[in-house]
């Protein structure tokens, strides 16, 4: 197999509210101090790594803008064009939108946030049309379908709403031979990455993504992955960028944000 294209993502660095350990969902929050500097560390990687960015795609929300931006800004290619599209949003958490994660887990039970978080087809409960957060009181869904904003999602509603816009306009960059460069969030990369790699529904929930660390697939002309033996688990071809045992680390730490005690 002969590499055709590149397809590199990047979580978005770690936002306000990651640091508060609330789920977010569509809620537009920005990045914390530390999120700017891993948005600005991914650029630096994809410079040291020599990758030349043709096009780059990102969500509506301003913390993987952001990333996008500041990540190209620091790899000096901010001449790159930039598409934006709702579809790239991270899941939609329903009503555990705005809600502490570890006072969830007190009020609900470990076991039933683990379900609503990493389940594969079991959303949160919805979240109610009044609420200050529900997406359609924002200006930036305007011109939506009603229809098409969620009250709540899993991550099988998320690929629903993801893969349209990989096969009609991510894809076909692809295909002609780009180096593409994504900046999303955990769930709507994991989505791509499913497809990609083939991973299970089962096994995909459990995927963490660190914040700010590029993600690196070479594709052939049919868009298949090539291995990487830098791979890690339960990845066979994508492989990040960066400092290995640090990746881990900061894996776990995503891993355990609704542990309590």
């Amino acid at each position: 197999m002969s590499k055709h294209a590149t397809l590199v993502f990047s979580r978005h660095g770690e936002s306000e509210w990651n640091v508060a350990n609330i789920f977010t969902g569509w809620v537009d929050v920005d990045l914390s101090e530390k999120g700017l500097g891993e948005a600005k560390g991914a650029g630096e990687l994809l410079k040291a790594e020599n990758l030349q960015i043709d096009i780059a795609f990102t969500s509506f929300l301003k913390r993987a803008i952001k990333t996008c931006n500041l990540a190209l800004e620091s790899a000096d290619q901010l001449y790159v064009p930039v598409n934006k599209s709702w579809r790239l949003n991270e899941r939609m958490y329903g009503g555990l939108t705005g809600l502490d994660k570890k006072e969830t887990v007190v009020k609900h039970g470990a076991e039933q946030v683990q379900i609503w978080r990493r389940s594969f087809d079991i959303p949160p409960p919805a979240l109610e049309k009044e609420s200050k957060y529900h997406p359609c009181h924002e200006p930036k869904y305007a011109a939506l379908d009603p229809k098409e904003v969620p009250d709540t999602e899993c991550l099988k509603d998320t690929i629903a709403r993801v893969m349209p816009y990989w096969e009609s306009t991510i894809a076909p960059e692809l295909k002609a031979g780009k180096t593409v460069f994504v900046a999303a969030h955990g769930n709507s990369i994991r989505a791509i990455v499913k497809m990609i790699e083939g991973i299970s529904d089962d096994v995909i929930p459990g995927l963490e993504i660190p914040t700010g660390t590029p993600l690196v697939y070479e594709l052939d002309a049919d868009l298949k992955p090539i291995a990487s033996p830098l791979a890690v688990e339960p990845l066979k071809f994508g492989r990040y960028l960066g400092d290995a045992e640090k990746i881990k680390a900061a894996a776990e730490a995503v891993k355990n944000q609704t542990k309590v005690g």
